[in-house]
């Protein structure tokens, strides 16, 4: 690519240092000493001017000059002063750099210690929530089963609540048919009577025989009667004693009522902590991803200090290689001056 900006002493520099190294100064060779850059239509235009002003012997060729040689040390000196600072800077940005990415690979570091602290307490609590919830679970079956064998009892009970009042309801039926029979027996005893008393005195005898009869079956009556009073105060009694089973039957119901229902407030509570087991199970899962991350971005600083090693043992070799050149190009200098202290010599 063309540089714009191109001086006519560059250019003569150049075509100079060709000279002196003993080579002809063509536009390619100029080029390529200036790094490449500058038109080719520029360099062909210096050059002539070049060639004109001296004379056209720029193929012949002259002696170096002491300003050549001056101009040859400073470049050389320049370029070692170059080479200095720039392997300077390139030691300090890498001490800057190793610095950095030590201080960064620390606080990677410090950070992966912290999250896996976190991490692992974390993972307790989760453990020690699951352990509650198993336990809270089975605290949930066993009163429900416990519920259920209540509610069971409850239904036999109803039951045979409903079978002794159904046996209460027909005893009570067989007193009203007892009561009513006495009655109407007693209603045609003194119907009998009225009609005894208004008959003859013969009959006296019989109709004392009869009420004999009748009294036997009087008594025989009311001994059925006192035995079915009897019978009903023995199903009172038991139907008392029922009723009261019944009723500590409907206390402990309710009992059961109040426990399922602090089993309901149970429940709701480990439901709501499913979702939090579940935010939790994402947030482990979230920090194993982090980890990764850390551990990858870590890898990656690594390979990034491995390559920071190549590049500055890359540069390192190139300002050697730098420094092998101006070695050399000094050696050559002095090599070329060699014939110049020898010329006068010649001469005499």
């Amino acid at each position: 690519m063309a540089r714009t900006g191109l001086y006519k002493s560059e250019v003569e520099k150049a075509r100079n240092t060709l000279i002196a190294q003993g080579r002809h100064p063509s536009v390619d060779a100029v080029r390529i000493v200036l790094g490449n850059t500058g038109s080719k239509t520029t360099i062909h235009k210096y050059l002539k001017e070049l060639e004109e002003e001296g004379g056209g012997n720029s193929r012949s060729k002259a002696p170096v000059s002491e300003a050549l040689q001056n101009l040859v040390a400073q470049l050389a000196t320049q370029l070692e002063a170059e080479a200095d600072n720039r392997i300077a800077e390139m030691a300090a940005q890498c001490n800057e750099r190793d610095r950095l990415h030590a201080v960064e690979i620390a606080e990677l570091k410090a950070s992966n210690a912290q999250t896996k602290e976190k991490l692992d307490l974390t993972i307790a609590a989760i453990k020690q929530e699951i352990a509650s919830h198993e336990q809270t679970r089975e605290a949930l079956q066993t009163e429900s089963m416990a519920h259920h064998t209540l509610a069971q009892q409850v239904i036999d009970l109803r039951e045979r609540l409903a079978e002794n009042e159904i046996h209460r309801q027909s005893l009570e039926e067989k007193h009203q048919h007892a009561r009513d029979a006495l009655e109407h027996y007693r209603a045609s005893v003194k119907e009998q009577r009225d009609q005894d008393i208004r008959r003859h005195e013969q009959q006296v005898q019989q109709l004392q025989a009869e009420q004999r009869q009748l009294q036997q079956s009087l008594i025989n009556k009311q001994n059925e009667i006192t035995r079915l009073n009897q019978d009903g105060a023995r199903w009172v009694a038991e139907i008392a004693q029922a009723q009261k089973t019944i009723y500590e039957e409907q206390t402990n119901f309710r009992k059961l009522n109040s426990q399922v229902e602090a089993l309901r407030v149970i429940e709701q509570r480990a439901r709501l902590l499913e979702p939090q087991l579940n935010e939790k199970d994402v947030l482990i899962e979230e920090l194993k991803t982090r980890l990764t991350d850390f551990s990858s971005r870590d890898s990656e600083h690594q390979q990034h200090l491995r390559q920071i090693e190549l590049d500055l043992n890359a540069a390192k070799a190139k300002i050697e290689a730098q420094e092998m050149m101006m070695v050399e190009l000094k050696n050559l200098l002095r090599e070329r001056m060699k014939p110049e202290d020898e010329e006068p010599h010649a001469g005499k």
